[in-house]
């Protein structure tokens, strides 16, 4: 039995650009987490977004709640289980692992944000960083990294992939938090950029792990007989 390298998750045309996004991403998250610390009011931005979404009919409100069963953690288990599944019978144990630490590191690293930066929202809740909106921002970027290494797309077509699945993942559930009171806007701000901080990162110490493992080079889904 011989085989090739398993693909890499976080594939070598996009390390440069992910990696200066990541860092720009976390100084975000760092610059509104000093400015919001311990507060307990939505700011001027805040404000005026939450202004903008108030009011809205009833459908809007059945669509927001149906997004946000999506980051609860029966929800984001279904999906969870589901991506894992997937990756299991396409023979893809690596993604699997990035599956389950690709949401597991940006929701873990929301929460210890919450406790650092104190910033609460009804009665006392905690709500800087946005977990739902990480949680969400995360399983799209990872499914984005797997379908450009799975497609072999280049440095332009993956990086538009990858960033704008996070964009459209982040706001649809950023929406449905602001919607819904759960979170300011610059709450979900933060938990997309926490997101993006975090999973480029972490899809690359997947990778150097499983490559530190011996015998797990190759892919199953690509060995062949001799």
């Amino acid at each position: 039995m011989t085989g090739r390298p398993a693909p890499e998750l976080l594939p070598p045309s996009l390390r440069v650009r992910l990696a200066l996004t990541a860092a720009l991403a976390a100084l975000v998250v760092a610059l509104l987490g000093v400015l919001h610390a311990h507060d307990s009011e939505p700011g001027v931005v805040d404000a005026r977004i939450g202004a903008a979404v108030d009011g809205a009919g009833q459908p809007w409100r059945y669509a927001a709640l149906a997004t946000d069963f999506l980051g609860e953690p029966a929800g984001a288990a279904t999906l969870v289980v589901a991506a894992v599944t997937a990756c299991l019978l396409l023979r893809r144990p690596r993604a699997a692992v990035l599956v389950v630490a690709g949401v597991g590191v940006p929701v873990g690293t929301t929460t210890l944000l919450k406790h650092l930066v104190g910033r609460t929202i009804h009665d006392g809740n905690l709500s800087y960083p946005s977990g739902h909106t990480a949680f969400a921002t995360g399983l799209a970027l990872v499914a984005a990294l797997l379908a450009t290494g799975r497609l072999g797309l280049g440095r332009a077509a993956g990086t538009s992939l990858v960033l704008g699945a996070s964009l459209v993942a982040g706001a649809t559930m950023g929406w449905a938090q602001v919607l819904l009171g759960a979170h300011y806007p610059t709450d979900v701000l933060g938990g997309w950029c926490t997101a993006l901080a975090v999973v480029p990162a972490t899809a690359w110490l997947v990778d150097r792990t499983a490559g530190r493992l011996p015998g797990r080079t190759a892919d199953p889904g690509r060995r062949q007989r001799v």
